[in-house]
């Protein structure tokens, strides 16, 4: 069955689509679900992490996804059908295969994930005692198996965008978005990316 065939029979079989956003943590995925958000979408969030100085445009997160690996009714997903939710790329797999999903991937230089993450954790005086070579491996391994199953499973499309790119050039970030996702307001997409908020810089 070709993909156009097989899309439109999911369609027709399981409804509307999930937008997810995915990726590791503090790597860009907030940022994607405001412009989601700016360009019309409804967002699947329940407000329990608010704003602060590592996030202060917001987490858009909604608990019940910490559950979904182990969380046997998985029923609030089917009602997000046509909105927007975030889920960390490690938890993509736990996602039930009788829905569809569009995927926003999100990427990030690992030297600029991991030095947010610690001033995160510095801030909240919170420790991680995994050494710094440990979890950059964890994360590595994490993103291939992300990728590897976004690609053979037929229950995904998704596009990639690389956070530090969609700062340099919002519009084409925005345009990349609306490939996947129709009915979107690119300019109001793009006119919320703040590049004020990159402030952990891997050099290059």
């Amino acid at each position: 069955m070709t993909s156009f065939l097989l899309r439109s029979w999911r369609r027709l079989r399981y409804g509307r689509p999930i937008v997810v956003v995915s990726g590791l943590p503090r790597s860009g995925t907030s940022m994607a679900m405001k412009m989601l958000e700016a360009g019309g979408m409804e967002i699947v969030t329940d407000g329990e992490r608010e704003a602060d100085e590592d996030n202060p445009r917001g987490y858009y997160e909604d608990e019940r996804v910490k559950d979904l690996a182990n969380a046997p009714d998985k029923s609030w997903l089917r009602a997000s059908r046509g909105r927007a939710v975030k889920i960390i790329s490690f938890l993509l797999k736990d996602l039930p295969p009788n829905l569809n999903y569009r995927v926003i991937l999100m990427r990030r230089d690992l030297t600029e994930v991991l030095a947010s993450q610690r001033k995160m954790l510095d801030r909240r005086g919170e420790t991680d005692e995994a050494p710094d070579e440990r979890m950059m491996e964890l994360w590595q391994d994490q993103m291939w198996r992300a990728t590897y199953l976004l690609r053979n499973a037929p229950r995904f499309e998704w596009v990639e965008l690389d956070y530090r790119e969609a700062l340099r050039n919002p519009k084409a970030a925005a345009a990349r978005i609306a490939g996947l996702v129709d009915g979107l307001d690119e300019e109001a997409m793009a006119s919320v990316v703040d590049p004020a908020l990159y402030r952990n810089r891997a050099s290059r």
